[in-house]
């Protein structure tokens, strides 16, 4: 058992990226590594949420990074929301609260995953940009205690949420979250840390897993993962702690991309509303629309729509592996009521994009910005912004990584390594089991 345990969430690392960073390597020779498999959605928030419940979205309803509420008694009811910040939207308790459980004295620092605002670790730190009345946005953080952020920000300059996500994403952002980490591990010294490094997803969807520029982000990190073990080295000083270092899901080269909304709309169930944006989805007229979201999407039905035509339908699309109803295939472990009629998933070579139409002047003004919550489902374009003409071009084939799809082939598969011996069987492993490793270091 150890008395301090930190968490590395480390998306797109794979196995032999370790050839790449030598700092990682060292601190994890010797230790434990295991293969690790993303459940499927093998996405940012379904992943987390799985890593530090021990349960899969069947259970805590993280289904995809956004949401359709369509549940009744929902205030948000009939509207869909991307990358939410609020934790309770998690329905099973997570790591900390379980520590809390056992023994008040177990803290916890929670360090910018997502669904992290409001939840029950003592010490927390996410992006929570202000909102201002004019549309602009103020840079700020969420933090527990409240005036921390207020610390870091005079410490370190504001987080720059520009370098996070977008054609601007960089090490910056790593490296401000490397930074206020160490100050926070010396300041409160928590049991467990749990920090989210999200630097290696962006060169890989961008320009492809194994492209220059990946590579080269492997050596950024790398630096970046030194400084921080370094500073946690300093912060608890003789006490050295057991380092979990998890990969969320792994980048797999696209050549491929589907459109499922265009062939709902071409078939007559996809239904578009004027609004200011200019032609929208109408969720309530449709008979079919798909939230997607990289290599799978949600397709949420009307009452009266034929199931089996619209899944006969999408499986028609190049690129498409496979479509079920949650409820039909159970290993999946989607079988959850925020899930959608149908699921959509692609090959590990293809990927699904949100657009609706098929005129690019006809496209909604959103659609040209970088924009994570207007749109109905993920848009890595978003990384293709054109400054001279300052706007992103409609052109979903420029992507060249993407994931999401179910761990069916080794190159889907991650890893998960340790700093020490024994820590846990060297066995295929999936993302469910790492909350038990991690509780079984404090006799849970």
């Amino acid at each position: 058992m150890s008395e301090y345990v930190v968490l590395l969430s480390v998306p797109g690392l794979r196995d032999q990226d370790l050839a790449h960073m030598p700092l990682l390597s060292k601190l994890v020779d010797g230790g434990d590594r295991a293969t690790l498999a993303a459940s499927l959605p093998a996405v940012t928030c379904p992943v987390q949420a799985n890593m530090t419940t021990g349960t899969p979205p069947s259970e805590h309803g993280v289904v995809a990074n956004g949401f359709y509420w369509r549940e009744s008694d929902s205030p948000k009811r009939g509207t869909v929301e991307m990358w939410t910040a609020a934790n309770d939207c998690i329905e099973r308790p997570q790591l900390w609260d379980v520590l809390h459980e056992q023994d008040s004295q177990l803290t916890s620092a929670v360090w910018f995953p997502l669904h992290s605002k409001q939840c029950g670790a003592d010490y927390v730190c996410t992006p929570a940009p202000i909102h201002n009345p004019d549309g602009s946005e103020s840079l700020w953080c969420y933090t527990k205690p409240e005036a921390l952020y207020g610390e870091l920000r005079d410490e370190f300059g504001h987080f720059p949420l520009h370098h996070f996500w977008g054609p601007t994403a960089g090490i910056a952002s790593t490296a401000w979250i490397v930074s206020s980490a160490i100050h926070a591990a010396k300041q409160y010294k928590p049991n467990l840390f749990y920090v989210y490094v999200p630097h290696l997803d962006y060169a890989a969807q961008k320009h492809g897993p194994d492209s220059e520029q990946a590579i080269a982000a492997l050596g950024e990190l790398d630096n970046e993962i030194g400084r921080l073990v370094e500073g946690f080295a300093d912060a608890y000083s003789h006490e050295n702690p057991l380092w979990l270092v998890a990969s969320e899901y792994v980048i797999t080269p696209v050549n491929n991309v589907s459109y499922p909304n265009r062939a709902l709309r071409e078939a007559g169930l996809l239904k578009v509303c004027d609004s200011e944006h200019g032609g929208v989805i109408d969720y309530a007229a449709s008979d079919a629309w798909a939230l997607v979201d990289h290599q799978f999407s949600h397709v949420f039905l009307s009452e009266s729509a034929d199931q089996d035509h619209i899944a006969e339908l999408l499986r028609s699309l190049s690129g498409v592996a496979d479509v079920f109803a949650p409820a039909e295939r159970a290993e999946y472990d989607l079988n959850h009521q925020r899930s959608g009629d149908l699921v959509v998933v692609s090959h590990p070579d293809s990927w699904q994009a949100y657009y609706w139409w098929d005129d690019d002047e006809k496209a909604p003004t959103f659609a040209r910005t970088v924009d994570i919550h207007r749109k109905p489902g993920y848009d890595p374009v978003e990384l293709f912004f054109d400054a001279e003409k300052k706007c992103i071009p409609l052109d979903a084939t420029l992507v060249k990584g993407s994931h999401g799809a179910p761990a069916m082939e080794d190159a889907q598969r991650g890893v998960l390594l340790c700093s020490q011996k024994g820590v846990f069987v060297e066995r295929p492993l999936a993302d469910i089991d790492v909350a038990d490793i991690v509780l079984r270091q404090f006799g849970i």
